[in-house]
């Protein structure tokens, strides 16, 4: 999704951009959605793709950019062994969008790019840490677009059996090890006890989904969770939910948490990575500790505890969200990178 605003925001401002994706994957269906060029390119699997390296020096050969800029650890590999010899050289910049330490195959890969844009101040850290000079990391926010909610939000509440005025506290993220929605679920349980009409609501999918579902089980709030899978109608949902949580225990931003802003939702999350970078403690939501169930449900009955505190966060966050956060920041933090 970042790939294709920023795209689309540089060809907005009259910039040529194409993008190199597997011809069939989600980003090359968005892109040539969006108006985006995305050629019919050979894309293989690994560093080392043979298939990969002929396909990017195909697309340097027609395309004659001035900057390559890569969005996955694969396309670092082709890109540095495909401007070999190349004069002038197209400039190299990379951007790192989580906060995983750095293995060496990827420190090696990072210190080969002019630039690498690192998506939140703890990613920065990370890449620094992990043995990047200084100089050669900036930071640009990830942000995504400013829209209008889409009407109808409380009716899908209702198909997925939620009752008319019950509080939803809702959560978009794939259901994997970093996103710890074992530590949502277990705090929910802690909630229930004190608001037991309040609803959960985890749209996402993921290896972990089984599990996390035997985990509501367990502690008998199976009613009060609902697994709402992959959505693609989240921009009416999460305008409708009364707190937006994530629970991770490493992220690098969070951009869902960009799009609860952006619908003026509050916002209770844990100080993980670059959430931070986004929530101010006390400001546009709450901030606690990571993998602990209790400081999450105590926050979240903080918060649905008064209606004017829901207000009062939501319309700060948007606040923030429009100062700082949205994708048009991110399409000119970019572009200073490059020049």
């Amino acid at each position: 999704n970042q790939i294709v605003l920023t795209a689309v925001g540089q060809k907005v401002l009259g910039h040529q951009v194409e993008i190199f994706s597997n011809t069939h994957g989600q980003l090359a269906v968005r892109g040539r959605a969006a108006g985006l060029s995305v050629p019919e390119r050979s894309v293989g699997r690994g560093d080392f793709s043979l298939k990969t390296l002929g396909g990017v020096r195909a697309a340097l050969r027609t395309f004659s950019p001035d900057v390559i800029h890569i969005h996955e650890s694969h396309g670092l590999m082709a890109a540095i062994l495909a401007v070999r010899g190349m004069k002038p050289r197209p400039r190299m910049i990379a951007s790192r969008r989580v906060d995983f330490p750095l293995k060496a195959t990827s420190r090696f890969k990072y210190r080969r790019m002019d630039k690498v844009l690192a998506v939140s101040n703890a990613v920065c850290d990370v890449l620094i840490h992990g043995g990047l000079p200084s100089e050669k990391v900036l930071l640009v926010h990830e942000g995504v677009n400013d829209r209008p909610p889409i009407p109808g939000g409380r009716a899908l509440f209702a198909a997925l059996g939620i009752p008319g005025g019950a509080p939803v506290v809702g959560n978009v993220a794939q259901l994997v090890d970093h996103k710890d929605h074992a530590t949502l679920i277990r705090a929910a349980a802690l909630v229930l006890k004190v608001r037991p009409t309040c609803h959960f609501v985890i749209c996402g999918d993921g290896p972990l989904k089984a599990s996390l579902m035997d985990l509501a089980s367990s502690l008998s709030i199976g009613a009060q969770i609902v697994f709402a899978g992959f959505r693609p109608d989240l921009d009416a949902l999460i305008p409708v939910f009364d707190i937006f949580c994530l629970s991770s225990h490493l992220e690098g931003l969070g951009t869902s948490i960009l799009d609860a802003m952006c619908f003026s939702r509050p916002v209770v999350a844990t100080r993980a990575g670059g959430i931070p970078d986004a929530v101010v403690d006390g400001q546009t939501g709450r901030l606690v500790a990571t993998r602990d169930p209790s400081a999450l449900a105590d926050a979240l009955l903080e918060t649905l505890r008064s209606e004017a505190m829901l207000r009062q966060y939501g319309l700060a966050g948007r606040a923030r969200f429009l100062r700082h956060l949205t994708s048009d920041a991110m399409v000119a933090a970019t572009l200073a990178a490059y020049a």
